[in-house]
């Protein structure tokens, strides 16, 4: 008959009273130390993933791919493989040859995408180079500063893969104007108006590379965001069990009611 006492036990802190029941207080901690640990969890699998990233684009900056080793059968948007992979071209810029992707922005100023023309040196490979943002539209008629590179370059880049829900905006190129003004680089059409097979994907320079200009384009980070949503929601709920808990087993609710005005 005694062992309501036993389990539970009142606690006096000035006006604030706690009544300790302890096996309730068993598994509030238990509740909240498991919320805790599986916060802590979700916070691991997002720093293992950084560090996964952070290893793997070091090994490939450190040994890039020889662009002309990828066997032509994989060349497809979806072998996942090939985004952001970086490789190596070792050939020469074709100035002559450059094209213009309009209206992209910087910085809240518009500009164009400067993709320009790479010979591979060896097995003659055209490959289209995206060197980044440069300004040119504003005011009217104002020329594109495009810097061009001569003679051969050594130059690591990485291959981007457009995603294929991505819209693409149709362009109306005059040939007989370079550099080429487009919308969208299109692949298919420019290998026409090139006259030679392309790869299929352009590639983004790395930076401090010959020719590179403003890289405007998003940084290629791993996804962690579910991660640290689901850690927040775990933090949260221990928080909240522990609010509850306390506003349920003391006086803390009504004293905050008598002082407030």
């Amino acid at each position: 008959m005694q062992l309501p006492f036993i389990l539970t036990r009142t606690v006096k802190l000035g006006a604030l009273q706690l009544r300790i029941n302890w096996l309730i207080l068993f598994c509030v901690v238990l509740t909240v130390f498991t919320f805790i640990r599986l916060g802590l969890w979700q916070l691991g699998r997002a720093s293992q993933k950084l560090a996964a990233q952070a290893e793997y684009d070091l090994q490939q900056r450190q040994n890039p791919l020889p662009l002309e080793n990828l066997e032509i059968a994989s060349l497809t948007p979806a072998n996942d493989v090939l985004q952001d992979l970086h490789v190596a071209l070792y050939g020469e810029y074709e100035n002559d040859r450059t094209i213009l992707v309009m209206a992209q922005f910087f910085n809240s100023q518009i500009g164009y995408e400067v993709v320009t023309p790479f010979r591979l040196r060896g097995s003659d490979r055209l490959v289209l180079v995206s060197r980044g943002w440069t300004s040119g539209i504003l005011p009217p008629n104002t020329p594109p500063d495009l810097r061009p590179v001569f003679g051969l370059q050594r130059l690591t880049a990485q291959i981007h893969v457009p995603d294929p829900a991505q819209r693409i905006i149709a362009s109306q190129i005059n040939a007989g104007q370079w550099p080429l003004r487009v919308r969208s680089v299109e692949v298919d059409v420019l290998q026409e108006i090139f006259g030679e097979p392309l790869f299929p994907f352009t590639v983004r320079l790395t930076p401090e590379q010959a020719g590179v200009l403003v890289r405007h384009w998003p940084t290629v980070s791993v996804d962690i965001n579910n991660h640290l949503s689901y850690a927040l929601q775990w933090f949260t709920f221990s928080a909240i069990t522990l609010i509850v808990s306390l506003l349920l087993s003391s006086n803390l609710l009504p004293l905050l009611r008598e002082r407030s005005p």
